[in-house]
């Protein structure tokens, strides 16, 4: 065997370990995914049911229902146009409410998202407790229209 065959051998079986390196580091991180989707575009995308999803929008004024054991609510995620149904069981954020923008993770059903995990999401006007009490001690605080300029100001 001459030494240009050695090196296409070696070069050829490289390349073929490195693809496999490939798919298989591939395929591992496709069970690990998440993708993130609107109400709209689960409607237009088509979403299979199974599928582990993150589902962003408002939560729907009038749509949160509490079931009779106290843990089970049902409500729904809306981005003005779409809206869709989701069914959460445990307790929830403390900034959850009606109108509020919240993420939630979980599996598509046909009924719609049977979400794992809920997370609350504040406004861009949101300032922490402690940094409210010291603009009113110092005199600055203006209230609640202010917020928006100080917290500007604070970054």
């Amino acid at each position: 065997m001459t030494r240009k065959r050695r090196r296409l051998i070696l070069v050829c079986t490289g390349l073929v370990m490195l693809g496999a390196a490939t798919a298989l580091i591939l395929s591992a991180m496709g069970d690990s995914l998440v993708f993130f989707y609107g109400p709209g575009e689960v409607a237009e995308h088509h979403v299979p049911p199974g599928r582990h999803v993150r589902i962003g929008g408002l939560v729907e004024e009038g749509s949160v229902v509490r079931a009779d054991d106290g843990k089970t609510i049902r409500f729904k995620i809306t981005d003005g146009a779409h809206d869709l149904p989701v069914t959460y069981v445990g307790l929830l954020p403390d900034l959850f409410r009606e109108g509020q923008g919240v993420v939630a993770e979980g599996t598509l059903d046909e009924g719609g998202l049977a979400a794992a995990t809920v997370l609350a999401k504040h406004d861009e006007r949101y300032m922490p407790k402690e940094v409210v009490d010291a603009l009113k001690a110092s005199g600055r605080w203006k209230g609640d229209d202010a917020a928006a300029g100080a917290a500007k100001a604070l970054q």
